[in-house]
């Protein structure tokens, strides 16, 4: 069920190159990943995808939790776009998107539940503590934020991760939080936080943080 939900959602794009893409994120968080992020999120409730992209993972979500509601965010028109058709495809009708700057994000709403993966470090660092702390407002008592970005150790896979995403997005803004100071700042807005460790063969420093609203 869970290989066939990852076929299915590259299935829904038409584009080669898109498909190639999905083919790389879903590699990087491949099957045990997604495992392990997806324990955290809840079968029911409104679930944030913030800077959902192309909707890989609310799209691969989705399906596995149909109770709940996928809400993704994104800046590029594009990808909503593309998010948007790829969920009619699927026949999904539990995974909305829209465009919205993560940037800007205000709270509208309790949610059960928002995730960033891999999000946090092309957001400008001046804009990380607002975002939290609107995450924060948006999320119910109980509820979770799930963080997965990249570490700044070892130096090695620092590199490597920073050789990928120059690739894959010229131009940006890339900044590497260290775990710790990330940690700090998710504890600083209000969070209580669980820093899950991610284990991989390849050279990615993967963190993830499982943050709980008390």
């Amino acid at each position: 069920m869970r290989r066939e939900a990852i076929a299915r959602v590259i299935a829904a794009y038409d584009d080669p190159v898109i498909r190639a893409y999905s083919w790389g994120r879903f590699l990087i968080l491949r099957q045990r990943f997604l495992d392990e992020i997806g324990q955290y999120l809840p079968a029911e409730g409104t679930i944030l995808d913030i800077g959902c992209g192309f909707g890989l993972f609310s799209l691969y979500y989705a399906q596995l939790l149909p109770a709940a509601a996928f809400r993704g965010l994104d800046l590029n028109a594009r990808r909503v776009a593309l998010a948007t058709e790829a969920a009619r495809r699927l026949g999904l009708t539990n995974a909305v998107y829209a465009v919205g700057d993560a940037c800007h994000y205000r709270a509208d709403g309790e949610h059960a539940a928002a995730y960033m993966l891999d999000i946090v470090h092309h957001i400008p660092p001046e804009t990380v503590p607002p975002l939290l702390a609107e995450l924060h407002k948006a999320i119910r008592p109980g509820g979770r934020l799930i963080v997965k970005d990249v570490d700044t150790q070892p130096a090695y896979k620092r590199w490597f991760t920073l050789a990928l995403d120059l690739l894959m997005s010229p131009g940006s803004v890339i900044h590497y939080w260290p775990a710790g100071e990330l940690q700090t700042l998710l504890q600083r807005v209000g969070f209580r936080v669980y820093r899950h460790l991610m284990v991989d063969v390849l050279p990615y420093p993967h963190v993830l943080f499982v943050c709980h609203k008390d």
